[in-house]
């Protein structure tokens, strides 16, 4: 079976971003980037279904500029066969991606496509629900569990009200979500094989796909700063500034 797992270049979770002084963006000049946190779980859990002899082969896709290759090879380096990336300069949104996705499915005809859940840069949470329903596959999202047996996907998705099984028919797309499992590290060994691994280079013209943004951002702002708290001498003025002044309560 023929994994697709598509992977996101983001500015790495460690790093506190800026907006631009004109409120256009983030600011991602000399910021270092890596493999949305999200992707490298999906990364994980399809190698650890080529181990378990669900999976046979591999893909890591990343779609963007050209430096989202080092995604890929990040991803080739944990142990993926190959990779494919889409060129473009243009910025990208849900839905052109779940297009160009379900373009490079229709090429590559795997079986199963695992993606992160949401992208830690737009936190959208659309890209795996979108491509689903333009592939008309089965899709389960905020993945905790997934086991594969007999032409069937099990995920155990996390819901308000605790935990959901669902029964999915492949071919099906999966949204990994944190507990799924614990990325591994890419060893030395393996980030040198990586760079001798195959990525294949597309446009998203050979995808047939237009990826002119169909959403204006109007302006980008930093959060407010939290104002300082205050000292109450008793649970009555409490009460009485939550009643009063905050009107939290009636």
């Amino acid at each position: 079976m023929k994994v697709l797992v598509p992977v996101k270049r983001v500015v790495d979770f460690n790093v506190k971003v800026r907006v631009k002084a004109d409120g256009s963006g983030v600011d991602t000049a000399n910021i270092k980037m890596s493999m949305n946190p999200f992707d490298e779980i999906a990364v994980e859990e399809a190698l650890r279904l080529r181990e378990a002899g669900s999976a046979t082969e591999i893909i890591a896709v990343s779609l963007g500029v050209q430096q989202c290759q080092e995604t890929i090879r990040t991803a080739l380096a944990m142990g993926a066969d190959r990779g494919i990336h889409v060129l473009t300069d243009a910025p990208l949104e849900p839905l052109a991606v779940a297009k160009m996705l379900a373009a490079l499915v229709a090429r590559e005809d795997p079986q199963l496509v695992i993606l992160g859940k949401q992208a830690i840069d737009d936190d959208s949470n659309q890209t795996g629900q979108m491509l689903a329903a333009l592939l008309g596959w089965a899709q389960g999202t905020f993945a905790s569990k997934l086991s594969l047996a007999d032409g069937t996907a099990t995920v155990t998705r996390e819901i308000d009200g605790g935990l959901e099984t669902l029964r999915l028919k492949m071919p099906a797309v999966i949204t990994t979500d944190l507990r799924l499992n614990e990325p591994r590290y890419a060893s030395l060994p393996n980030i040198m094989k990586a760079k001798r691994k195959t990525i294949d280079q597309v446009t998203p013209e050979d995808l047939g796909v237009d990826p002119a943004p169909r959403l204006t951002t109007l302006k980008v702002a930093e959060p407010s700063g939290r104002q300082a708290g205050i000292i109450v001498a008793d649970v009555a003025e409490l009460v009485d500034k939550l009643r009063n002044e905050a009107k939290v309560i009636s």
